[in-house]
């Protein structure tokens, strides 16, 4: 790590004193309200002409991966939601899939119904903060605070499930901790209603704005090949004319009974991008009313049954014996699941999100490795910044739709 980062150092010191006299460098941030997180970029600059960025991150840094490695598996959990902390259900959903998947257990129907329509509220929260902040970026106070609106519903019907705003620890390793609330389903309908209607005055302000346009359209344009080499995925990746969404290809809970589109352009700029995410609200939407339609006639189980490696049901546990010392022991020492590796992606709000694990038997992973979109996506646009404009730069940043928490590990 040491030499790592001596090179790092190195590279900055080329960049700051083999210069020419005719240009300039510049530090973007770490603390610079558009960089979106503790992120900075050493940039060269040709008048405003960037010939030249490095982005120099690990300000954050907060060893989630070796903190897993040294947590029992259920104490883990609440420490997936500060990676995106603005979509925690997804970071707790992946960590929980990648366990079942390592474990071979099977969630009952009634909690994969409700991970869906907590995993899509969670979406539609990231994609209305991540309109109000892009705009924002780009000059557009208004379409912020109508966002934030918008989102503020989406944030309460969290909030009736599991009690939190920000970091949910909505989803339990098997399962769901909770049933849904009264008047829930109801209170979603009305909330959705508000979402698309927000969305519709945001695209009216947005779309066929000259000057919204112009900053984006033309703007940090990734070819379809640069995409597949960099690694983007989600948005970023269906920005470039590549339909894939994990939801599609490998689907998850019950996302293969759904009927839903995946929306994707050829354009390769920040403006598609932007379309795009605001056609994924709508389909966002469409999902949770018809998972919202599966969750009639579902059991009432909410968790796996697993004993060896999941606790039994609250009843069971107050009225026998075996049960309750099952639970003091899963809950004092932790689950100890079968040798062996496992991968399980899955689509968050901003791409691929995923946890290997890697077991030997015992109740602390072996090794965890998080493969996080927004470190792909933030290598991607680097690499095209040369050749935009200073302010040019600010648009990417902000149309990236990068959270340093999963950068930063």
């Amino acid at each position: 790590m040491a030499q790592y980062f001596n090179k790092l150092q190195t590279q900055f010191e080329n960049v700051l004193f083999e210069q020419d006299d005719n240009k300039m460098v510049v530090n973007l941030g770490p603390q610079h309200p558009s960089a979106h997180g503790q992120l900075r970029l050493i940039l060269e600059l040709d008048g405003e002409l960037v010939t030249r960025a490095v982005a120099d991150i690990g300000y954050l840094h907060r060893g989630v991966e070796k903190l897993a490695e040294n947590m029992i598996y259920n104490e883990f959990m609440p420490t997936t939601d500060r990676m995106d902390y603005t979509a925690a259900s997804s970071n707790n959903h992946a960590f929980a899939y990648g366990v079942e998947t390592l474990l071979g257990v099977e969630v009952p129907r009634r909690a994969k119904v409700i991970r869906t329509i907590l995993l899509e509220l969670n979406r539609l929260a990231s994609h209305l903060l991540f309109m109000a902040t892009h705009a924002l970026d780009v000059g557009a106070m208004s379409v912020f605070l109508y966002a934030f609106k918008g989102r503020e519903y989406i944030l309460d019907m969290i909030e009736d499930y599991c009690g939190a705003r920000l970091t949910h620890n909505s989803i339990r390793i098997g399962g769901v901790p909770l049933d849904i609330p009264n008047n829930w389903f109801e209170n979603i309908e009305h909330c959705l209603i508000e979402v698309v209607q927000t969305t519709d005055l945001i695209k009216g302000l947005l779309d066929k704005n000259r000057i919204w346009r112009m900053r984006l359209e033309g703007v940090g344009k990734i070819t379809k090949q640069q995409a597949q080499d960099y690694g983007l995925s989600g948005i970023m990746l269906r920005g470039s004319s590549v339909c894939y969404d994990i939801r599609k290809e490998e689907p998850y809970e019950i996302y293969d009974e759904i009927d839903f589109q995946v929306p994707y352009t050829d354009s390769g700029d920040c403006y598609g991008r932007y379309v795009l995410y605001t056609e994924e609200v709508y389909q966002c939407c469409s999902i949770i009313k018809q998972a919202i339609a599966m969750y009639k006639g579902t059991s009432t189980q909410l968790m796996a049954h697993a004993p060896q490696y999941i606790s039994a049901p609250k009843e069971d546990i107050m009225t026998q014996n075996y049960s309750l010392m099952q639970h003091f022991v899963l809950v004092t020492q932790g689950m100890r699941p079968p040798k062996g590796e496992v991968y399980a992606p899955t689509e968050s709000p901003k791409g691929e999100l995923g946890f290997f694990i890697s077991s030997l038997g015992n109740p602390y992973p072996h090794r965890v490795k998080v493969k996080a979109p927004s470190f792909y996506h933030l290598q991607g646009m680097t690499a095209i910044m040369p050749g935009h404009y200073l302010a040019d730069i600010i648009t990417m940043i902000g149309n990236s739709n990068i959270i340093l928490g999963e950068i930063d590990r």
